[in-house]
C-alpha cells in the first residue's frame, strides 16, 4: 500500500475546516480525471484522495499523474480489490492522521455531482453528518431504470422500518462526516461492504447521537464504465439490516427489563 501526497497548511472550507473528499476507485480510468476536475471546480478549497484498489485498467497511474500536477490531489494505492467499505475506512484513517476536520464520500463515476458539494459542506457547518439524499424533497434521480428506483426505494423503506432511523436515504453514498463525529463511532466493528456499508454507518451515527442532516441532490446513472452493484451486494445488505434490527430489539428488551434508558438522538 502506497500513497502520493503533498503538505497542506490552509484552513479549508469556512465553518467546516479542512475537508478531504475520498473517492474509491476500481477500474475507473474513464472517469477519474473527469471527477477530479469537477470537484476542483466546484469546491477549490477541498483536498481529494483517490483510494485505488490496484485497478488493472491503470486508474492508479492516472491518479498519480493528477496528483503530480495538483498539490490538492493525493493517491492511496491499496493492495487488490478490498471493497468500498474498506476503502472509505482507509480514507477516514488517512484524513485523521493528517489533521483534516471533515471527510466526504463520493463515487468516482459521476453519479454524485460535485456541483452539489458546496451545499453539503454548507449544511456541515451545523451538523455532524450530512447525507446527500436522493429521496428527500427537491432531489432528482436521472436515467435510472425502474428496477433500480424500486430497489433503492424499497431498501430505504426496509432500513427505516427495521432500524428505526428517520432517514429518507440511509443507503445514500454521498456524505460529509466530521472527523470528531466519526471518532464517536465504533468503526472497528464495521464489517460490511457496498450497499450495506452506508446503512451500517447510518446506524452508527444514529446510535451515537450524531446530528444528521439530509440535503437534496441530483443523482445520475453513470455514463462510462460498469456498475459495481450485484445481487450479492443487495443480499448482503438485506441480511445485515435484518440482523441489526434483531440485535437492536434484543438490546432494547434487555434495557427495558433492567430499567436502563435507551438514550436520545438529536435530529434537525
Amino acid at each position: 500500500m502506497g500513497e502520493t501526497t503533498g503538505t497542506r497548511t490552509d484552513t479549508g472550507h469556512p465553518g467546516v475546516g479542512r475537508v478531504l473528499v475520498v473517492i474509491p476507485t476500481y477500474n475507473e480510468a474513464d472517469n477519474v480525471a473527469r471527477i477530479v476536475a469537477r470537484v476542483r471546480r466546484a469546491a477549490p478549497a477541498v483536498d481529494i484522495l483517490v483510494a485505488d484498489d490496484d485497478s488493472p485498467d491503470g486508474t492508479g497511474a492516472l491518479a498519480d499523474a493528477l496528483a503530480g500536477a495538483d498539490r490538492r490531489v493525493h493517491v492511496l494505492h491499496r493492495e487488490g480489490k478490498q471493497g468500498l467499505g474498506a476503502a472509505y475506512l482507509a480514507g477516514f484513517a488517512w484524513a485523521r492522521e493528517r489533521g483534516f476536520d471533515a471527510v466526504v464520500e463520493m463515487d468516482a463515476d459521476g453519479s454524485h455531482a460535485p456541483e452539489d458539494l458546496p451545499a453539503l459542506l454548507s449544511a456541515a457547518r451545523d451538523a455532524d453528518v450530512v447525507i446527500g439524499s436522493r429521496w428527500t424533497a427537491g432531489a432528482r434521480v436521472v436515467n435510472w431504470p425502474l428496477r433500480r428506483l424500486l430497489l433503492s426505494r424499497c431498501g430505504n423503506l426496509y432500513a427505516r422500518l427495521v432500524l428505526g432511523m428517520p432517514l429518507s436515504d440511509a443507503t445514500g453514498g454521498y456524505r460529509v462526516y466530521r472527523l470528531a463525529a466519526l471518532d464517536a463511532f465504533d468503526l472497528a466493528s464495521v464489517c460490511s461492504q457496498g450497499y450495506s456499508f452506508q446503512v451500517e454507518l447510518s446506524r452508527l451515527a444514529h446510535r451515537s447521537g450524531a446530528r444528521i442532516v439530509e440535503v437534496p441532490i441530483t443523482f445520475a446513472e453513470r455514463e462510462r464504465g460498469s456498475s459495481k452493484m450485484s445481487p450479492l451486494i443487495v443480499a448482503e445488505a438485506l441480511w445485515r439490516i435484518t440482523a441489526w434490527g434483531v440485535q437492536d430489539r434484543r438490546l432494547a428488551v434487555r434495557r427495558g427489563l433492567h430499567g436502563t434508558p435507551t438514550g436520545q438522538v438529536r435530529w434537525p
